[in-house]
C-alpha cells in the first residue's frame, strides 16, 4: 500500500530549452469604471507573494498552440472587465499605509514561448520538476519593479503540438477556489460563451469589525516579534524530497481503519473523509519523525491546514467571492498522544480544526489581523491542491492533461496533489532533512501495513 518516488524519474528533463518569442501586456477590452482602489482584507494582505501554476494540454488539430494563444489573449482581455482589479497594481495607501490594489487598468502580462521538446519527452507530469518554472514568465522586463502585473500568462508550445499554460498570480488576487472559478470563466469566454460565474469582487465583506474584537485564543497565529518563527519561514537545511502516492484503495483502507477504531468515540463517519484521513496519517508521520531524542514524546505538535470560510459565515459569503476566503485551522497534541492514540482519535483532532471555524471564530481571526502583525504558527502546514479541480476545466481544446503548482522544497509545508491516473488518489509531497525523511518513510509504510 502506498508507493514512494524515491528519486526523480529517469527521463526527468532539467532544461526544457525554452525560447521566448514575445512578451506583451493585455488591457481590458473596454473601459472599466475607474475605481480609486480595491480594499484588501487582513487575509489578503499577508499573502503578498506569487503563486505559479502550470496546465498541460495535449495536441488538438483544431487548436494548435498559436491559435490557442490568440484565443486566450482575446479572452483574457474580455475577462479584465469583470476582473478589473487583476489589471491593477499593488500599492500602499498613502494615508493609512495599508496594502491595496490600485485599479488603474495597467494590464496583465502575456508571453508566447516554445520548447525544443515534445510533451511526452517531459516525462512524469505529477513529479514536481523544478524545470516547470521555465513555463512561467515571472516578470515583464520592460516594466519597473513597482509596476509589475498581478498576473502573467505564458503559453509554451511543444514540438508535438501540445502546449502548457503557465500562470503566475499574486496571492492577494485569488485563493484556490476563486482561481478555479477564474479558470472556468477563462475557458467559457475562450469558447465564446458567457461567464460561467459572475465574480463577487467586494473585499469589504471580509473587513475587520470596528472596533476589532478578538474573542478566541488563536493558537494557529503568532506575532512576528515572537521568538518562534512562523510556519512560512524557509530553512537553509539540505532537504530530501519524496512523493508518497496513495491510491483510492489506500485511502479507502485508511477510512476503514478510522471507522474500526472509532467505535465508542465521538468521530462520525461523515468526518472520515479522504482529506481528514490522509492528513491524520501525514501528521502522525511528520510529528514522530522530528529529530529529537528523549523529549520528543512530550513535545506538542501543531498541524495547520486551510479551511474555506465562505459557507461558514453568517450570512454565507458568496461562493463567487474572488478574494482569499480561507483561514488556518489547527490540530494540537503531544507526540505521545499522536503515537499511542487510535487512528480515529487523530482523525477526530483534525476534524475539530474545521469544526472550530464558526462565523464568530472566523471574524475573531480576521480582527486579530487588524491588531497584530502575524502569520500562521505551527510545526507544518498541509497545502491541499487535491480537490480544487483545475484539471476539470473544459477549454475549447479539452481538459488539461494535468495541472499543478510549481513546487519549491519546504520542510514546513506538505502538499497534496491530485493523481494523473487515479481520480480519487493523492500525491503527498514531502521535503525533510535526510534523517527525518527516513523516519517519515518508515512510519508511513508501517501505518499503511
Amino acid at each position: 500500500m502506498g508507493t514512494i518516488s524515491n528519486d526523480p524519474p529517469a527521463t526527468l528533463i532539467q532544461d526544457l530549452k525554452i525560447t521566448t518569442q514575445n512578451v506583451s501586456l493585455i488591457f481590458p477590452s473596454r473601459k472599466t469604471e475607474r475605481k480609486k482602489s480595491m480594499f484588501l482584507s487582513n487575509i489578503d494582505k499577508v499573502l503578498n507573494f506569487p503563486v505559479e501554476t502550470v496546465h498541460f494540454f495535449p495536441s488538438h488539430e483544431d487548436f494548435p498552440p498559436h491559435v490557442a494563444a490568440e484565443k486566450l489573449k482575446t479572452a483574457l482581455s474580455e475577462l479584465l472587465v469583470p476582473y478589473d482589479f487583476l489589471a491593477g497594481r499593488l500599492r500602499s495607501n498613502p494615508e493609512t499605509g495599508r496594502l491595496e490594489i490600485d485599479c488603474n487598468s495597467a494590464g496583465i502580462g502575456f508571453a508566447v514561448a516554445s520548447s525544443d521538446y515534445a510533451l511526452d519527452d517531459v516525462g512524469d507530469l505529477v513529479y514536481p520538476n523544478p524545470a516547470f518554472g521555465q513555463l512561467i514568465c515571472k516578470s515583464v522586463d520592460s516594466l519597473e519593479q513597482d509596476d509589475q502585473p498581478l498576473c502573467i500568462v505564458q503559453v509554451t508550445s511543444f514540438k508535438c503540438g501540445g502546449f502548457a499554460m503557465g500562470v503566475v498570480t499574486n496571492h492577494v488576487t485569488f485563493d484556490g477556489l476563486s482561481f478555479k472559478i477564474f479558470l472556468d470563466n477563462l475557458a467559457a469566454v475562450t469558447a465564446g460563451k458567457p461567464l460561467a460565474v459572475t465574480p463577487c469582487n467586494d473585499r469589504l465583506l471580509l473587513a475587520a469589525r470596528s472596533p476589532p474584537c478578538v474573542t478566541f485564543p488563536h493558537h494557529e497565529l503568532d506575532k512576528f516579534h515572537d521568538s518562534n518563527p512562523p510556519v512560512i519561514d524557509a530553512t537553509s537545511e539540505a532537504l530530501d524530497f519524496k512523493v508518497f502516492r496513495l491510491t483510492s484503495d489506500d485511502i479507502a483502507s485508511l477510512k476503514e481503519k478510522a471507522k474500526a477504531s472509532a467505535i465508542g468515540s465521538h468521530v462520525s463517519d461523515a468526518r472520515i473523509t479522504g482529506f481528514n484521513v490522509v492528513t491524520a496519517l501525514v501528521w502522525h508521520c511528520k510529528a514522530l519523525s522530528w529529530d529529537n531524542k528523549e523529549s520528543n514524546l512530550d513535545r506538542v505538535s501543531t498541524l495547520l491546514y486551510a479551511v474555506n470560510i465562505r459557507p461558514r459565515l453568517i450570512p454565507p459569503l458568496p461562493m463567487s467571492y474572488t478574494g482569499n476566503a480561507v483561514l488556518t485551522a489547527y490540530a494540537r497534541a503531544t507526540c505521545k498522544e499522536i503515537d499511542e492514540a487510535p487512528f480515529s482519535r487523530l482523525v477526530e483532532l483534525v476534524t475539530e480544526g474545521a469544526k472550530r471555524m464558526t462565523d464568530e471564530y472566523a471574524r475573531s481571526a480576521i480582527d486579530w489581523g487588524d491588531i497584530y502583525q502575524g502569520f500562521p504558527n505551527g510545526e507544518f502546514l498541509v497545502s491541499s491542491w487535491w480537490k480544487l479541480g483545475f484539471d476539470e476545466v473544459e477549454y475549447p481544446w479539452g481538459r488539461p492533461k494535468y495541472s499543478c503548482p510549481v513546487v519549491f522544497q519546504r520542510k514546513d509545508i506538505i502538499l497534496f496533489f491530485p493523481d494523473i491516473d487515479d481520480n480519487n488518489g493523492v500525491n503527498v509531497l514531502v521535503s525533510l532533512p535526510s534523517k527525518e525523511m527516513s523516519k517519515f518513510k518508515t512510519l508511513f509504510h508501517k501505518y499503511l501495513a
